[in-house]
């Protein structure tokens, strides 16, 4: 099966006249080849070419449930006769935030946006409102949005992050103000002892500390047993807030997310991607005392497609299956990745390509890298990203769709044959990405 994609090349040509690069979101140029589709049914995808895909980026992680899911496709035909928003209350809103109450261990509160970067926005001004102080520390790469505060250190370089017990504050863009930088703190993840130290010299500065808390965007890299709980500790006492993105892990590793999962409770947590079911929607949940700054507290926060009715009746049918007999689709998730995770890296070894799978069943990333496991995101420097790029591109001929960065999401809907059919895609892509015959030239075209 080696796929082809004249209509999509076309296509894409087309949309360089009226979009910058031919898309919506720049991270989608850097996939292969920017494709075009045209349907997609659980976890499947065809293109303009109609080719077939069993498809890993589930729209960069919101399809937990995969395409066209009946529950999910009956929800919003539902909806689709009543009006698309009212900018006021509508029984939706509590349902959906009460089932998001009896999910996730923080929920004593719940606040609706429309995108995960709007949602870590307000976390950061309700953490400064409630301290009474300004900076922030996160961690080196991980991802919490693209605006200017936020943007910060997610992709270093070697030469950028500098020490290690004073790492830099890297600006992420272009254009970016500098004194972004001005209020934010950056520590490697994954290093308690670190950690301390920099809490010890600057805490008493600190609003909150925010992270993944697996690192998704950085590589799929786990945290040490007992890290989480310990940042917990860490920041009580030096009166920090904690703040999870569980943007992709939230109702992805469990019902509960990573908090559920590792018994570790933040104050504030910011959810997206699945909690909507390819809806667009994102969600805070915390501490009662945090949130009601924004009703009469003195924080201000607003928008006219918050909790909207299409994207919070997409949310509940999602949530309702995602609990539905104890949560059986998400362990069904999980499982099926973790036996796609290991056969990976099985292929890759019986070709002798040197290949780790990095992160939990349902969402983990593929490294080439000589490394037996990855404790933080200065341990992808030694990723080899020529590899990755060849298997990426052999992985789409293949019919295998993966996030451009190298990371795998399943939905409730992968099942044992699609991992069957992906181990015997990928291994004629081990077998094939370091042929000569494969050139740069042919790839980049």
């Amino acid at each position: 099966m080696i796929h082809d994609w004249p209509k999509s090349r076309a296509l894409l040509r087309r949309a360089e006249q009226s979009l910058p690069g031919g898309v919506s979101s720049p991270f989608r140029a850097k996939a292969p080849v920017p494709l075009y589709f045209q349907d997609g049914s659980g976890p499947r995808l065809r293109d303009v070419d109609g080719n077939e895909y069993i498809d890993y980026c589930l729209a960069w992680g919101p399809m937990i449930l995969g395409y066209r899911h009946p529950a999910l496709v009956e929800a919003m035909r539902a909806q689709a006769d009543k009006p698309m928003d009212y900018g006021a209350q509508h029984d939706l809103e509590y349902l959906v935030a009460e089932k998001i109450q009896s999910m996730v261990p923080c929920a004593e509160r719940v606040v609706f946006t429309s995108s995960g970067t709007e949602a870590v926005q307000l976390v950061h001004r309700l953490a400064r409102a409630f301290s009474g102080r300004e900076r922030i520390l996160k961690f080196e790469g991980h991802y919490h949005g693209w605006v200017d505060g936020a943007l910060l250190s997610y992709k270093p370089t070697a030469e950028q992050v500098g020490d290690l017990e004073r790492p830099n504050v890297v600006l992420g863009s272009k254009g970016q103000v500098k004194n972004a930088a001005d209020n934010t703190l950056v520590a490697p993840w994954n290093r308690i002892e670190v950690l301390e130290r920099i809490l010890a010299r600057s805490g008493n500065e600190v609003a909150a500390v925010m992270m993944e808390p697996v690192l998704m965007n950085g590589g799929g890299i786990l945290p040490k047993p007992s890290y989480l709980a310990a940042v917990r500790d860490l920041t009580r006492r030096h009166g920090c807030l904690l703040i999870f993105d569980e943007v992709i892990t939230g109702f992805r590793l469990g019902p509960g997310g990573a908090q559920e999962r590792y018994g570790v409770t933040p104050d504030l947590a910011t959810f997206g991607k699945a909690i909507g079911g390819g809806a667009t929607l994102s969600a805070v949940a915390g501490r009662a005392d945090l949130l009601l700054q924004i009703a009469g507290g003195g924080v201000a926060f607003g928008g006219s497609f918050n909790g909207n009715p299409p994207a919070l009746a997409a949310a509940k049918a999602t949530l309702e299956e995602l609990t539905r007999d104890g949560g059986a689709a998400l362990r069904d998730a999980n499982r099926h990745g973790e036996a796609l995770r290991r056969g990976i890296v099985d292929r890759g070894r019986k070709h002798g390509v040197p290949v780790l799978a990095s992160g939990v069943g349902a969402a983990f990333a593929v490294h080439f890298t000589e490394k037996e496991s990855l404790e933080d995101y200065r341990d992808t420097f030694a990723d080899d990203r020529e590899r990755l790029r060849r298997f990426l591109y052999r992985a789409l001929q293949e019919g295998i769709y993966i996030v451009p960065d190298g990371r795998f999401y399943l939905s409730a809907v992968h099942g044992e044959r699609e991992v069957e059919q992906t181990l015997e895609a990928l291994d004629r892509v081990f077998a094939s990405i370091d042929e000569r015959a494969m050139t740069t030239a042919q790839e980049r075209h």
